[in-house]
């Protein structure tokens, strides 16, 4: 197999979360190959997305050996720079020291205006944000996710609406997520859950105004001065949403395999 063959695995690996078997792809390309820069910067950010110490510490590792062949490249240093950039000052002051190193190296080789120069100026940025700005980007991110599980619900509930099994390719990771949500919805016992996801506003508004009338009536009749009974109603629908987001990571194991599954076959034929 060719570099770019390895890299392309990587990336698709890496674009649906496969981090680990982005790093194998990557560790392949390296052992078949010997040295080489993208690896090097794949694999690295492999280790970087899992986001735990250990893995920062392989990634930089993982940078530093691609940089002593190539000083120069500058898809390594920019992402070596993004992760000194995350470095915590006291924990790790070495990490941190290597900032103004390589913006002083990487502003030589990219010029203003450059994709690199971009992306170093995006990771200054989010270096210089203060509590509030943080704040602002957990609460954006929250949103996404919400958005993300929202369009996972549309989708099945559409693949219910339909009343059959959804059928596509294995690496289509939408169509993966509402396939698996089906598995996990079927049954009897799970009908309520099926109602909830085909008319999920509904069910919102519907549990809302139960909550407030079932408060609000304990508390009239006597037997209670203050009640939180009421948010009982709201159990079928974190059930509903907790069987989503087990058919999301079922989905993502299940397309990785798919990916892995080619690729094997692909080496096998060459």
């Amino acid at each position: 197999m060719t570099r770019d063959e390895y890299a392309d695995r990587c990336e698709e690996l890496f674009a649906v979360g496969g981090f680990c078997e982005a790093r194998r792809a990557a560790e392949s390309g390296l052992e078949e190959l010997g040295p080489d820069p993208v690896l090097y910067r794949w694999l690295g950010l492999a280790h970087v997305a899992e986001d735990e110490d250990d893995h920062d510490a392989a990634a930089e590792k993982a940078y530093e050996a691609g940089l002593a062949q190539w000083p120069d490249d500058l898809g390594l240093l920019v992402s070596y720079l993004e992760l000194c950039l995350r470095a915590d000052t006291w924990t790790y002051p070495g990490r941190a020291a290597r900032v103004e190193r390589l913006k002083e190296r990487i502003a030589v080789l990219a010029p203003a205006g450059s994709p690199e120069a971009a992306r170093v100026e995006d990771a200054l940025g989010w270096a210089g944000r203060g509590y509030w700005q943080d704040v602002r980007e957990r609460t954006a991110a929250a949103r996404r996710d919400r958005a993300a599980l929202t369009s996972h619900s549309a989708d099945v509930a559409e693949a219910l609406e339909q009343g059959a099994q959804v059928s596509a390719d294995p690496e289509d990771v939408r169509a993966a997520e509402a396939a698996a949500a089906l598995e996990l919805l079927a049954g009897p016992w799970r009908a309520p859950l099926r109602l909830v996801i085909r008319h999920r506003a509904a069910a919102y508004v519907t549990a809302f105004v139960l909550v407030f009338a079932t408060n609000k009536a304990l508390v009239l009749s006597g037997v209670v001065s203050y009640s939180v009974w009421g948010w009982i109603w709201f159990i079928p629908l974190l059930l509903a949403e907790s069987k989503l987001r087990q058919a999301r990571r079922l989905a993502q194991h299940r397309v990785i395999a798919a990916m892995e599954a080619r690729h094997a076959g692909v080496a096998a034929a060459d």
